[in-house]
């Protein structure tokens, strides 16, 4: 069974879906696809269905990331098949570990910029949903700059579930 990652921000149309393509593209470079399965969610589901926007998919493909998405939300049953559910802001952590149907489910819910080193106690990917395209050039970075910590962090545990 492969390692299961999700990450998740509110409407699940720009900083979540980032994430994905990103690490998706992370998880490839790696050759650990098909040992890792990665997709995304956000908390809310007003945006369910919808394409990721546009400013997303526009900084994603100019930095030559693949973007095929359609938003959802995350439900609490999803637990029992995930291994990391990486949220996106603390908001998005106290949510989910609120969700959670139990401990071990709660310890799953993980920040992202935790597994970047550089992050400091800055942890949180701001919201460029109401801004220009600067701000989902700066998520890109924060994400693209976290997203190494992760790959090493899930690469030791789907080495650890194979043995």
């Amino acid at each position: 069974m492969p390692f299961s990652v999700c990450f998740v921000c509110t409407g699940n149309i720009c900083r979540s879906p980032m994430a994905e393509s990103v690490f998706r593209a992370r998880v490839e470079e790696a050759g650990l696809d098909g040992l890792v399965v990665v997709d995304s969610a956000g908390t809310g589901g007003w945006h369910e269905g919808d394409a990721a926007d546009p400013r997303t998919v526009t900084v994603l493909g100019e930095n030559g990331y693949a973007s095929a998405h359609a938003a959802r939300q995350f439900r609490a049953s999803w637990f029992s098949r995930l291994d990391l559910v990486i949220a996106l802001d603390e908001g998005h952590l106290r949510e989910l570990r609120g969700l959670a149907p139990t401990a071990a489910d709660a310890a799953k819910v993980r920040l992202l910029r935790s597994y970047d080193p550089a992050a400091g106690d800055d942890l949180e990917v701001p919201d460029p949903y109401y801004g220009g395209m600067h701000g989902f050039e700066e998520c890109l970075d924060m994400v693209e700059a976290a997203s190494e910590g992760l790959l090493a962090a899930v690469r030791d545990a789907v080495e650890e579930k194979a043995a």
